[in-house]
């Protein structure tokens, strides 16, 4: 029997994992011992990857769309020349940017980098991936207040932390392996968490800060001026390596203890309890994960508690940190490697010396790199419902459950002339509506690298053989270029080896320099983290960015970012009395559970419908009981069935509904950051009617 090592690929912890294969068949998967992210542990989607096609029958061959509007089986050349032709032609009637894709954090980074070229660098449309949707807010984040986007941690601070802050973060949940690492720690530390909902998270820490929904800017702001006017600030790290502290002390300082019950909930004392555990601590991290970045003000909240850290000095030490816990698997590769709002490696579209770099690697004429980011997920979607995007490929991804107001996404997919799904499995939401399905080969089957959380790489190693006129991702996007007559711009692009290769070149001299990466020697290793420059010695299997106190502003410091606290975009009436709020389920459920309804041990313990968690309480006031339906409205003009089960981990106004569920996302109407345009998925007003 043998036994080959792969990393998962769903959360964005990717654990290695070691499969044990016979006859190209999995007899059992074991989490790697030696590898330092997992340590011999890991969750049940982990145990259970091999657990794909499996129940679901799914086609080999491509599938075409016929005029009486049944799909049909065609070969992959002819799926590929009606890729092409269906594309190019709408482009020559409607021109370069009537053609956009949407792909997702779930892919390999060289596959990212491929359909990036193709749809960006060739065909010269808009491309965003699903990571919009978890880490674009910790992606602009960092970039505005360390100069790029710089996860600075490493797991390993979480056993090293003698106060450990979640901030809408459950990864008891949504990242248990990380939570490992939290029941690890050394230093006894002082587990805290803040959530508007009782989590699972919760219930396992020390002091909970039940904040009101999105008040968090609120909160995090009244925090700030207790420590200033306390003088519980690191004043020499200030001064030494940040700008613009006198600007956010002016901007905090109207937030006062005798305003922050009021708009909070929280009791001044309270606050100030808070203030002094941070004060007291040596070593303070503080986390946080969706549900900061899922919001209207998102990108402030995040750099809220980046401030939080600057001021008091912790970062760049064992230990401490501003950190966003990331989504998906390979998010991390998404944000730097896709090629859609930032180059290859990061940088700007308008630097001159980025562009003349990207093309000599890739060996392409300048004039055909994009001059500017992606157009944003919302407006591709946007764009075509008003005629304008005509083409869309949709990769390993499903936005008419997933996306934020799904039914806009409902009506995009029924009026777009051509619309192509590219996924392992023939039946999502997305694919029903589909022209041309291209059947993808699933992640046991390719070859690729992962970048995860803590910006380390790992291997994605073949465990077990393609069949016969089956294709990986990457397969597919190579045969897609071809067709288009991209000719020599693939010479480089061959095999995933060269695409990575390639990345390499690319991210030279960049803060995520990965030139010093050996593909070969990824696989069965202990992962590498950028930065991993050429010729750099690298002793420890876990670092941190700024242990110099230098950042990637032309400053060398880290800038505060601040403005005012919006208003909430819809408050509560008379009519909608109630909150909504959306998040993970259990930890064996995944996204639109595309995959994880697969799983034997997650479908026979998780309703097969949509359903709410509603306080007692307020059960007993509406006479709803356990496994009542109900049905839930919006403001934005949506009525769905909700089964629903009683809890008390939502308070009593509030209402919780796990995000896996198509009927969940068209509650909530098309609200995101300013900045990040990130969709608002945490917050809508709502009311409940009992029908059943």
């Amino acid at each position: 029997m043998e036994v080959i090592r792969s990393t998962c690929n769903y959360c964005s912890i990717a654990c290695n994992l070691d499969f044990h294969v016979e006859d190209d068949e999995i007899k059992k998967v074991v989490p790697t011992k030696d590898y330092p992210i997992n340590e011999g542990f890991c969750c049940t989607k982990g145990l259970n990857l091999d657990k794909q096609n499996t129940k679901v029958h799914n086609p080999v061959l491509p599938l075409m769309r016929g005029e009486d509007g049944l799909m049909k089986q065609i070969s992959w050349d002819e799926a590929f020349k009606l890729f092409a032709d269906r594309v190019l032609d709408i482009q020559s009637k409607y021109g370069k940017e009537s053609f956009a894709f949407i792909s997702t954090g779930q892919l390999a980074t060289e596959e990212m980098a491929l359909i990036g070229h193709i749809g960006r660098n060739f065909l010269g449309g808009n491309g965003d991936g699903n990571t919009r949707l978890c880490m674009a807010t910790s992606v602009v984040a960092y970039k505005q207040s360390f100069g790029f986007d710089a996860p600075p941690y490493t797991l390993k601070d979480l056993e090293e932390s003698d106060v450990i802050i979640l901030i809408g973060s459950n990864p008891v949940v949504c990242h248990p392996i990380l939570w490992s690492r939290v029941r690890k720690n050394k230093r006894n530390a002082k587990l805290i968490a803040v959530d508007p909902r009782r989590s699972e998270t919760v219930t396992n820490c020390d002091i909970w800060y039940d904040i009101k929904p999105k008040s968090d800017l609120t909160f995090l702001y009244t925090l700030a001026n207790i420590l200033i006017e306390k003088d519980w600030i690191d004043k020499e790290y200030i001064e030494k390596y940040t700008e613009d502290f006198e600007g956010f002390k002016e901007q905090v300082k109207d937030f006062t203890l005798d305003k922050v019950e009021d708009q909070t909930g929280i009791s001044s004392a309270r606050m100030l309890e808070l203030a002094k555990i941070i004060h007291e601590g040596e070593r303070v991290s503080l986390w946080w994960t969706m549900g900061i970045n899922q919001g209207y003000q998102a990108v402030r909240n995040a750099q809220a508690i980046i401030n939080i850290a600057l001021m008091t000095g912790n970062i760049g030490r064992v230990g401490t940190g501003a950190n966003s816990i990331t989504g998906q698997c390979n998010a991390m590769g998404s944000r730097l490697f896709s090629n859609t709002t930032g180059f290859y490696g990061g940088g700007e579209y308008s630097d001159p010396a980025r562009r003349k770099r990207i093309a000599e690697v890739l060996d392409m004429d300048e004039e055909m790199l994009p001059t500017k980011p992606t157009l944003p997920y919302n407006v591709i979607i946007d764009k075509i419902n008003s005629g304008e995007i005509r083409a869309l490929w949709v990769v390993a991804t499903n936005p008419l459950s997933s996306w934020i107001n799904n039914l806009e996404f409902k009506k995009a997919a029924e009026k777009i002339d051509f619309l192509v799904v590219e996924d392992i499995y023939a039946d999502t939401e997305t694919a029903h509506y589909c022209d041309l399905l291209l059947p993808s080969a699933n992640g046991l089957k390719k070859e690729g690298v992962i970048i995860n959380t803590e910006r380390r790489l790992s291997k994605l190693n073949p465990v077990l053989k393609k069949k016969d006129n089956e294709l990986t991702d990457y397969d597919i996007m190579l045969g897609v270029g071809k067709a288009l007559g991209m000719g020599k711009l693939l010479d480089k692009w061959k095999t995933p080896r060269e695409a990575f290769e390639l990345m390499k070149e690319c991210s030279k001299g960049m803060p995520c320099d990965i030139t010093g990466v050996d593909y070969d020697s990824l696989k069965d290793s202990r992962g590498v983290q950028w930065p991993c420059r050429k010729g750099e010695e690298i002793k420890e299997d876990e670092r941190r960015l700024f242990e110099d106190n230098k950042y990637f502003t032309p400053s060398k410091k880290a800038k505060f970012m601040y403005e005012d606290v919006a208003q909430v975009p819809i408050e509560p009436s008379e009519e909608y009395p109630y909150l909504f709020n959306t998040g993970r389920g259990t930890v064996g459920q995944w996204h639109t559970q595309t995959r994880t309804r697969e799983i034997n041990d997650v479908s026979a313990i998780v309703p097969h419908r949509g359903y709410v968690n509603i306080n007692n309480e307020l059960a007993e006031e509406l006479n709803i009981k356990e496994n009542d339906i109900v049905r839930i409205s919006s403001p934005n003009g949506i009525s769905n069935d909700f089964l629903v089960k009683l809890s008390r981990t939502v308070k009593k106004n509030q209402i919780y509904a796990p995000m896996h569920y198509i009927e969940a996302n068209s509650l909530l109407p098309s609200i995101f950051d300013t900045y990040s345009k990130e969709p608002n998925f945490k917050y809508v007003p709502v009311k409940i009617e009992k029908i059943g």
